[in-house]
């Protein structure tokens, strides 16, 4: 299966490899881009040959997020989530599209049956981080940064609201309030990254740890990922993104009263200013990174 903004690979039988494929826009997503990342995960898990899938994407970096200036319109789009009435009016209907689309398939794709595990180099901005964080495992280049600027929208954040549990409270509030990314090997050392590794060695290594857990039971495997999952619930996560997207809902209503439309449209010029230059390699531990972001945030 390949489209113009996904392409699926599988270099080995039991491993499937999904490709974001819209490098001239830094990956940046679109509807089509998120429902044909669903079909190909779908056909992922439907082939009981594939036992783990590997995420990646081409160019430079892995998403710049959620792309502002394309059509969100849902009139043709068949649902995933058993969510509905996306021409309502008000604010009903942008609640739903949301709900498919964002928070909806970000759970859906963190439960799916198989182990995931994404592949990142260059930068992942706000919504990237929902494509990133519901993978089971990160392998990142040392070159990676993660960063969610949205509150320079007037938002609380990107709808797929872990940041808790993958940063700490701290990190997150510090995140979330300056819109300082966090490099690979920081990330690495708080437990949001599992593996930094060179660029010329993120693929290689990606796949060599995709085949040691195709190696082993499936259902041993499965079954793993659901007691962690279920512990996460336990915990509160579900619970939480939850909580805040309808956070996240208020605060696009605000905007719409006061500017017209669902974000501070100030945002992106403070989102732009800090993203001048590209993504660097981790500087020594003693110097904090310099504010990044993208071209095109959520």
């Amino acid at each position: 299966m390949t489209t113009e903004t996904v392409r699926y690979e599988q270099p080995e039988p039991a491993i499937a490899r999904v490709v974001l494929a819209r490098p001239e826009k830094r990956n940046a997503q679109d509807r089509d881009l998120l429902l044909a990342l669903d079909d190909a995960y779908q056909r992922a898990v439907r082939d009981e040959d594939v036992r783990v899938i590997i995420l990646a994407a081409d160019g430079p970096d892995f998403s710049a997020g959620h792309d502002l200036d394309t059509d969100w319109t849902m009139d043709d789009a068949r649902p995933r989530t058993l969510t509905g009435g996306f021409d309502a009016p008000g604010a009903e209907g942008w609640f739903a599209t949301e709900e498919e689309l964002f928070t909806g398939l970000c759970l859906r794709w963190r439960d799916m049956p198989r182990p995931t595990i994404a592949e990142v180099r260059g930068r992942v901005i706000g919504g990237g981080l929902m494509l990133v964080w519901p993978c089971d495992l990160i392998v990142a280049a040392e070159n990676a940064s993660f960063v969610d600027p949205v509150v320079a929208f007037d938002m609380n954040g990107a709808e797929y609201f872990t940041h808790l549990w993958e940063l700490g409270a701290r990190r997150a509030k510090e995140m979330l309030f300056t819109g300082e990314p966090i490099t690979a090997h920081e990330a690495r050392d708080i437990g949001m990254v599992n593996q930094v590794v060179p660029d010329d060695q993120l693929e290689a290594t990606t796949l060599r740890i995709a085949r040691r857990i195709a190696a082993r039971p499936p259902f041993g495997v499965r079954l793993a990922k659901r007691a962690v999952n279920h512990g996460l619930d336990l915990q509160g996560q579900r619970a939480a993104v939850e909580a805040a997207f309808g956070l996240h809902q208020l605060a696009h209503n605000h905007n719409r009263l006061l500017h017209g439309g669902m974000v501070d449209p100030r945002g992106r010029n403070v989102i732009r200013q800090e993203a001048r230059g590209p993504a660097k390699s981790d500087p020594p531990p003693s110097d904090r990174p310099a504010l990044r972001s993208s071209e095109v945030p959520r």
